[in-house]
């Protein structure tokens, strides 16, 4: 059995049972109240028992998990307070990633593995060209063609669009003026950088489920400074990675401890502005993942960002102080309040605004999955570094990885776009040639779509019968199911 967590202390020390881990949690307070703190605490004691970590680092100071900490009077007090002696200061292994490829490994993912629901999300779509884009991938994907970059889906618009008169009777209308509006989309999102993170070699997770030399989980680092200017973004590409953990591991019940743990900061923004059924397949993957040994938890300002519905699913809670200047607030305070098995020795709507720095309200599930009494407790230190580290040890850190140019050099496979060129060229060059002795009867390419489709689909399997050999299936995200799309590593 794996040893229980120190979490915080009050008079007695408070634990998070590693068996109860993949229950999920909660890290919510205003900013300034040391949510990073408990997240970092939270991070480092997984890691110690071999459980890889993800969280992503929204203002740059969580890097110094990579070096032992010591320089900091405020942890020693800490320690002192918890009656460490010789507290063991410590460095973790860790990969640093980057969407952009400018401050860890590049993060990629392909359309196809993105989906049509993630990808409606991103783009900002309305129900009408959400519609048509789901269209579009389930010709691709019925076709056995795999959509790996924002050509292969441009390609795969223009070609649905000119063959729109024949797809409709098996696929229904398609909208000129949606595929215009998509094609726009694409446009921003490639100036936003959607280029550099589209594409190949996509990221496998299981690159991320690593244990180093000293049988520490590795704690992935996602670079998240620049990538949160695009928030939508943000969230969306946490959530496809949740996803593919939920469509690719496999059950295995409730574990001594989880097989990977997942924060997910500014969670807020998950839930901003998403569309009801959006948020009820987001509910159904948080609900579900913990069979798949995986723990979520959400870190955010306020437990009002969270739904009821996901909110009812985080069993283990650390509450940091909270403002109460607003009727909003006034409203948050209470909501947080009720939120707590009671404790007749603490007024917790009370204790949530009066809290300092690193003291929390903390309430953990025992060994039979019951929420504890809430406590008001002071954290744990931590045994890493805080802060930011300088670029040069971060490149350190990065060429010395377990994937180090892994990912680095982006790859351009024969997919959608190359194979719809082909055989456009194809076509145009069958239709010449019909047409050189019967001048008078030239056709136009519309005239031969309907043949093409068929043609199209059986020379489309042919080639791509090395890498997906069948229909693409999705799961409840609209991710690939059960497999990695195809990618070759």
């Amino acid at each position: 059995m794996a040893d229980p967590i120190l979490i915080a202390k009050d008079n007695e020390e408070i634990y998070l049972l590693p068996k109860m881990a993949n229950r999920h949690g909660l890290i919510a307070g205003a900013t300034g109240t040391g949510k990073s703190v408990s997240l970092r605490v939270m991070a480092e004691s997984f890691a110690k028992l071999g459980i890889p970590v993800f969280m992503a680092d929204v203002k740059g100071d969580l890097a110094g998990i990579c070096q032992a900490g010591g320089d900091n009077p405020k942890v020693a007090e800490r320690a002192a307070q918890f009656g460490f002696d010789n507290f063991d200061y410590t460095a973790f292994p860790v990969m640093f990633w980057d969407v952009f490829g400018e401050q860890g490994h590049p993060l990629r993912t392909t359309i196809s593995e993105m989906g049509p629901v993630l990808l409606t999300r991103i783009l900002n779509l309305n129900d009408t060209q959400g519609g048509v884009l789901s269209l579009v991938f389930k010709v691709a994907d019925d076709n056995g063609l795999l959509l790996l970059d924002l050509k292969d889906l441009r390609a795969m618009l223009q070609f649905v669009a000119e063959n729109a008169k024949s797809l409709t009777t098996e696929y229904g209308n398609v909208s000129a003026a949606s595929v215009g509006a998509i094609q726009r989309r694409l446009l921003e999102l490639e100036q936003q950088g959607g280029d550099k993170f589209l594409g190949e070699p996509a990221l496998n997770m299981e690159d991320m489920m690593q244990t180093g030399d000293n049988g520490y989980g590795y704690i992935n680092i996602l670079a998240a400074d620049k990538l949160m200017q695009a928030p939508k973004l943000y969230a969306t590409f946490l959530l496809w990675m949740l996803s593919e953990l939920y469509e690719n591991l496999p059950e295995v019940g409730d574990l001594e401890k989880p097989k990977m743990v997942f924060f997910f900061d500014e969670a807020h923004l998950l839930f901003d502005d998403a569309p009801d059924a959006l948020l009820q397949k987001i509910e159904q993957v948080v609900r579900l993942i913990r069979s798949k040994g995986v723990g979520v938890y959400f870190v955010s300002q306020n437990p009002l960002d969270i739904p009821d519905v996901v909110l009812g699913q985080l069993g283990n809670r650390v509450q940091h102080a909270l403002r109460a200047f607003t009727p909003r607030d006034q409203k948050a305070v209470k909501a947080a309040a009720t939120t707590f098995r009671q404790n007749p020795d603490v007024d917790v709507e009370a204790a949530i605004t009066e809290l300092g720095v690193g003291e929390a309200l903390v309430s953990m599930l025992d060994e039979k999955g019951t929420p504890g009494i809430v406590r008001r407790a002071f954290i744990a230190p931590p045994h890493s570094k805080l802060g930011a580290i300088q670029t040069a040890e971060r490149q350190a850190v990065i060429q010395n990885s377990l994937v180090a140019n892994v990912y680095e050099n982006f790859v351009d496979r024969e997919s959608a776009y190359e194979m719809l060129k082909a055989k456009a060229e194809q076509t145009a060059q069958q239709l010449q040639e019909q047409a050189a002795p019967q001048k008078a009867e030239a056709s136009p390419l519309m005239d031969a779509a309907g043949d093409m489709i068929g043609a199209f689909a059986k020379s489309a399997a042919r080639s791509l019968g090395t890498t997906v050999g069948r229909q693409i299936l999705r799961g409840v995200l609209g991710s690939i199911f059960g497999g990695s799309g195809g990618r070759r590593r």
